[in-house]
């Protein structure tokens, strides 16, 4: 399957893999992820890689409705003493990719190359399985957020816009 999958395999996680068939001209991949798998958006999360005033790749998973805030994100790696950094923006794609592993549109916050320092917005915490890409388009796995979490060691924090 996919790196993501194997891990969840490996680690012996709950999970279960959903596929659907990926429409090329959708206008948002994680919208479209929750339609046709009938869930509510706030359910599917996606995966943002961000970059640090430091040069440091992390990882923002957040509700696919939602936009990432960066002065948020960027204390959230500073208050959690994940990442000492005042500023974060989006990362290139092409650093995305070779980071990761993964092609935008379908990078999994599990089974990336290089494991990054990632939070997880809290609204998953409410949350009892989350949606996060299976590693790529069409393809997502379901778990419990806390099982996220540990596996990634990743903490919850408030991340999006309100």
């Amino acid at each position: 399957m996919t790196p993501a999958i194997d891990l969840a395999k490996k680690r012996n996680l709950d999970y279960q893999v959903h596929e659907y068939t990926h429409d090329s001209n959708a206008a948002s991949f994680g919208l479209e992820a929750a339609e046709k798998l009938g869930v509510a958006v706030t359910q599917v999360f996606k995966t943002l890689v961000v970059i640090t005033d430091t040069g440091v790749l992390a990882v923002a998973i957040l509700p696919v409705d939602k936009t990432l805030n960066f002065k948020k994100m960027a204390k959230a790696l500073s208050s959690n003493k994940l990442l000492s950094c005042k500023k974060v923006q989006m990362a290139d794609p092409k650093q995305v990719e070779r980071s990761t592993g993964y092609v935008l549109g379908g990078v999994s916050p599990l089974g990336q190359k290089k494991r990054l320092k990632t939070v997880i917005d809290s609204t998953a915490q409410d949350q009892a399985t989350v949606y996060v890409s299976g590693g790529r388009r069409g393809l997502e796995i379901e778990l419990p957020p806390t099982q996220l979490a540990a596996t990634l060691d990743a903490c919850f924090d408030a991340i999006t816009d309100e």
